[in-house]
């Protein structure tokens, strides 16, 4: 007999039995006979008792174990899959010997853990901050930038630094609020118009001076530009500036510029000034920096991109689908508004979504029937992705929830 210790406890195995496995590595303890390369194989030998030592998890080695004596290689579903692959890996021992039935529930298991771990170390990148305090021992100014960063990227670091993302949060939402009142007839006029401007100018000045704070804290340029988050606050502050710029070339334009030519820019630029200005509108995303939702929101809708790609491609096999039925049995009613497939496109969409407005509608029986399909298919498909977001959304929030804790 095989006497084994391992881990402590002891086991013993028939030669014959440990043989019939040689490429195992208790199958090459047992058919080897140079005692140096039995001592490779094992931790430790001790000669009074002839019991070779191995330094591993016994409660793995009784399936272990198990197997030798039975040829079928049992998992428990209670077992790390990490764990037992290690193990079974030093043993020598491949997964093909296990029951199909387990090996390809522990496949899965696997497969979990594995996009668990996965998405764990993305949330610490996304929780790891973009320059640590680390990095700026040794570099220019270092403990003025240093002290910089922390106001502006660490807002638990000190009051003034809650202060100061309050106040970022603030003027975020100050400018979208005179963006909106921007757009109303009674603030159209020179006063309103006056305020909206200077409003419009202080909301820039601070964005701008929070950017260029960001910047000069920043203890790598190229690092600064790849973030997300600073691409967003650049995003904030180029359409005042880009605003300034236009209106700048349109008052050149004026003085060299025959009349009409000048009526043709003035429209077109008028109509980029818009969309310049429309542009204003990315500037809430500036609310995600210091919101926890926010962040938990766009990680989870990065991480479940496939199941919303999904749902959009059933929605759109949805529209298709019943657009085309809809024509097929309403095109030759007087008066419907189904005159084509496109045409149904838009009844189709609302209907999938439950909104149903109403605007076009059936008119036969089989039309409703139809209709009816395309609402119940829209119920079950706008349920099938609510439990999967939201589960991964608590979870991401939560997880982010208790680093800002810590911090």
């Amino acid at each position: 007999l095989l006497n084994l210790n391992v881990g402590g406890k002891l086991f013993r195995i028939a030669y014959k039995v440990a043989a019939r496995y040689p490429i195992t590595r208790l199958g090459k303890l047992a058919l080897y006979t140079d005692p140096l390369k039995k001592l490779q194989l094992c931790d430790d030998y001790s000669v009074q008792k002839n019991e070779y030592f191995f330094d591993r998890d016994p409660s793995i080695f009784h399936y272990i174990f198990h197997f030798y004596r039975s040829g079928v290689l049992w998992i428990m579903d209670e077992m790390c899959p990490s764990n037992f692959v290690e193990e079974t890996e030093y043993w020598g021992i491949h997964l093909k010997y296990s029951q199909r039935c387990c090996r390809i529930l522990f496949e899965e298991k696997q497969d979990e853990l594995g996009e668990y771990l996965k998405i764990q170390k993305e949330l610490e990148a996304e929780l790891e901050p973009l320059d640590s305090v680390e990095q700026f021992e040794g570099k220019f100014l270092g403990r003025f930038r240093k002290m910089i960063w922390n106001l502006i990227e660490n807002p638990y670091s000190s009051v003034p630094a809650k202060i100061i993302a309050v106040m970022s949060s603030f003027f975020v939402l100050i400018s979208i609020v005179g963006m909106t009142l921007s757009t109303v007839e009674e603030m159209k006029h020179k006063t309103g118009k006056m305020w909206m401007e200077q409003l419009e100018m202080i909301c820039a000045i601070f964005f701008t001076s929070e950017y260029l704070m960001r910047l000069i804290s920043s203890s790598s340029f190229k690092n600064f530009l790849r973030a997300a988050f600073n691409a967003v606050d650049l995003v904030a502050i180029l359409p005042f500036y880009i605003q300034i710029l236009f209106e700048k070339l349109d008052e050149g334009d004026t003085l060299y510029h025959e009349e009409l030519h000048k009526v043709e820019n003035v429209s077109k630029l008028g109509k980029v000034l818009k969309l310049i200005k429309l542009m204003r509108i990315f500037r809430i995303l500036k609310l995600a920096r210091h919101s926890t939702g926010l962040r938990a929101f766009g990680f989870t809708m990065r991480q479940c991109y496939q199941q919303v790609c999904c749902l959009f491609l059933f929605i759109a096999m949805g529209v298709f689908t019943f657009s085309a039925l809809m024509h097929s049995v309403e095109h030759d009613v007087p008066g419907t508004n189904f005159t084509s497939i496109p045409y149904a496109w838009w009844w189709a969409a609302v209907s999938l979504s439950t909104v149903g407005y109403g605007d076009t509608v059936p008119n036969t029986i089989l039309g409703r029937m139809v209709a009816f399909s395309c609402i119940s298919f829209g119920i079950i498909l706008n349920g099938m992705p609510i439990s999967i977001l939201y589960n991964k959304f608590s979870d991401f929030y939560a997880k982010l929830k208790a680093h800002e804790d810590k911090t």
